[in-house]
């Protein structure tokens, strides 16, 4: 354990290490922290039938969060594993939930109106600023922003403590359950492929396909491959680095004037892919738990005709400016 607390204190004082990647670390030690009141709240909860395995897993992901960066890549592995073995085995569930009385709720929404939307965008203003402003980066402003946003909703209301935020948080993320870690394992998953060279076996069909230095075919191949990658990992930033990789760099951005903007739109057009896909459990399943819906995929099925225009323009755009 002292070796432990000592390889801490040992990253923290590194001048090697940038401030924005210690504030991130507090940040994720915050995560882990809540995450592990969730856990804890979730095993005194006898009227949740499957408050054991519900504890395995939010503590598991605590700690992981809290402390990943400082445990063996084997240690994670083992944990993320055993947290997947808690859902599969469906051992997660959702105990008792505190929420807001109807009547109360409308009350609050005839005193404040549209000024209850002031802490959301003081989180994106916030991402911004840091983003634009600072070194420290947009995910460091996000982290900011939550907090400048508890502090206006307490001011906003005095019914709102610390406590109040933390059985919020324990409500929705009880709702959404295992699948709050899709996006992150996904993502994850991204990095694992091209450690693994998928991007260069892609690389290898696509130019028997392809003719060499064919910008026109390149593009339209590159671009509707992001979609259809996104679909099938359901997260945009997986794809595209296998896809950069196996199709972008070496049939596109290499002879293109404006590389870095086709990179990015061809990022958006993975977004198309996103839209249309349950693998995006955070943006497709998730409302679905959340509002109730009955069709299980009536979100996809609202977003798929917006996503193909989006993506024709995207294209367009992309030839227009390379």
């Amino acid at each position: 354990m002292a070796g432990w607390f000592n390889a801490i204190g040992t990253w923290l004082s590194n001048p090697e290490v940038t401030l924005s990647s210690k504030l991130l670390e507090l940040l994720f030690l915050v995560m882990g922290l809540v995450t592990g009141y969730v856990a804890f709240k979730n095993l005194l909860d006898k009227e949740n039938p499957k408050r054991y395995g519900t504890f395995v897993f939010w503590i598991t992901l605590a700690v992981v969060l809290a402390f990943g960066r400082f445990i063996s890549p084997m240690v994670n592995g083992v944990l993320i594993l055993i947290m997947a073995l808690a859902a599969i085995l469906r051992q997660v569930g959702v105990g008792k939930t505190e929420g807001v009385d109807p009547a109360y709720s409308q009350k609050m929404s005839d005193r404040f109106g549209y000024t209850i939307f002031i802490p959301t965008l003081a989180i994106g203003f916030s991402a911004l600023a840091f983003a634009l402003l600072t070194k420290l980066g947009a995910l460091v402003g996000i982290g900011f922003g939550v907090l400048l946003a508890i502090i206006i909703l307490m001011l906003m209301n005095r019914d709102n403590k610390p406590t109040t935020f933390l059985n919020d948080f324990t409500r929705m993320i009880g709702l959404i359950g295992p699948l709050s870690m899709l996006p992150m394992l996904l993502a994850s998953l991204g990095a694992i492929f091209t450690k693994a060279g998928v991007g260069d076996v892609i690389a290898e069909y696509v130019g028997k396909v392809i003719p060499e230095g064919n910008v026109t075919v390149g593009l339209i191949v590159f671009a509707l491959a992001m979609p259809l990658f996104t679909i099938i990992m359901g997260n945009a930033f997986a794809a595209i680095t296998v896809i950069t990789v196996g199709i972008g760099f070496p049939f596109v951005l290499q002879y293109v004037n404006n590389p870095t903007a086709i990179g990015m739109l061809a990022l958006t057009c993975g977004y198309c892919g996103t839209l249309c896909t349950p693998m995006a459990a955070n943006f497709n399943i998730v409302p679905v738990a959340l509002l109730e819906m009955k069709d299980r995929f009536g979100v996809i099925k609202k977003q798929w005709i917006p996503a193909i225009f989006i993506l024709i323009f995207q294209i367009i755009y992309m030839f227009i400016i390379k």
